[in-house]
């Protein structure tokens, strides 16, 4: 498919929380323009990380990205635009079962505000749940996926996989059982579903798996019917360091796994130290610089 994909390294950082960067700070709508505020100096601290790191060389910059909202990063995305770095623009409502576009109708005009080179949106799709629902999402997706497509932007899909009650009950209710034996299949299912319906992502965002046989299955479908170039990068799910180096490791073996989109895994202990008072805007600064360039060395130097 003409055009179709995204095969660089890619390296992320993903600073688009909205609901979940609330209750970091133990906030909830609607917020008051102080908090509001607050929320995108927090945001702009995470960015000078990315920019820390960049300048030092790891990652690469023309492999490096970030992935952040509008509401609180609108200021980011002109930067980092006008600074050519890679920026990601998420267009979904936060918190949401079902996907929907953040403004509704407007979202073309939101994402030709910022020209971002990316549009990205998080879905909640299980293959074996509802089937209405996931048509649903189907359609909107399609909507974004054509639109992107007919305007000059790559599009980024975050397809997350919750369990069914059914599901986890033919695992014993063994939710870690459920990631390591089902989950992949489910994901290379719902990746045919998806292009069934007209979805053409350029990069898929994946949870993590832990064999590269798994990836290997997902970027089989992923890149199938001429989607030579289509590819995936390993998201971090807010998971503990050791975790995620083992996704990062599996999916490091798999060509069309191009990278990672981490995000709370990195930044969340030194913003919440910050907000602590207990280190400094500077040391919070150097601790999300650092750990993103930690990331970036395990996946770029694991073995292939």
């Amino acid at each position: 498919m003409k055009n179709l994909g995204y095969d660089k390294p890619l390296y992320i950082l993903a600073f688009d929380h909205r609901a979940s960067f609330l209750k970091m700070f133990g906030l909830k709508e609607p917020l008051t323009p102080q908090q509001s505020q607050q929320m995108a100096e927090a945001k702009w601290l995470v960015y000078e990380g990315f920019k820390q790191a960049v300048a030092a060389g790891t990652p690469p910059r023309e492999d490096a990205g970030i992935l952040v909202d509008e509401q609180f990063g609108e200021a980011i995305h002109r930067d980092a635009g006008s600074a050519g770095y890679l920026n990601i623009l998420t267009v979904e409502k936060s918190g949401q079962d079902e996907f929907d576009f953040e403004y509704g109708d407007k979202f073309a005009e939101h994402i030709e505000k910022l020209k971002p080179r990316f549009t990205k949106v998080l879905i909640r799709y299980n293959p074996g749940g509802d089937k209405e629902l996931n048509r649903r999402q189907g359609v909107r997706l399609k909507t974004l996926s054509d639109w992107c497509h007919k305007n000059g932007y790559k599009f980024l899909i975050e397809p997350l996989i919750p369990a069914t009650a059914e599901q986890l009950k033919e695992v014993g209710g063994d939710e870690a059982r459920y990631d390591r034996e089902v989950r992949y299949k489910l994901m290379a299912q719902m990746v045919k579903e998806l292009q069934d319906a007209g979805v053409e992502p350029d990069i898929w965002k994946i949870e993590g798996l832990e064999e590269p046989e798994q990836y290997e299955t997902v970027i089989r479908q992923a890149r199938s019917g001429g989607r030579d170039g289509v590819s995936a990068v390993v998201l971090g799910r807010g998971a503990d360091n050791s975790q995620v180096e083992k996704w990062l490791r599996a999916g490091a073996k798999v060509d069309g796994v191009v990278g990672f989109a981490i995000g709370r895994t990195i930044f969340k202990d030194a913003l919440s130290k910050f907000g602590k008072k207990q280190i400094s805007k500077d040391e919070a600064v150097r601790q999300i610089a650092e750990s993103y360039k930690y990331f970036y060395e395990v996946f770029a130097n694991a073995p292939k």
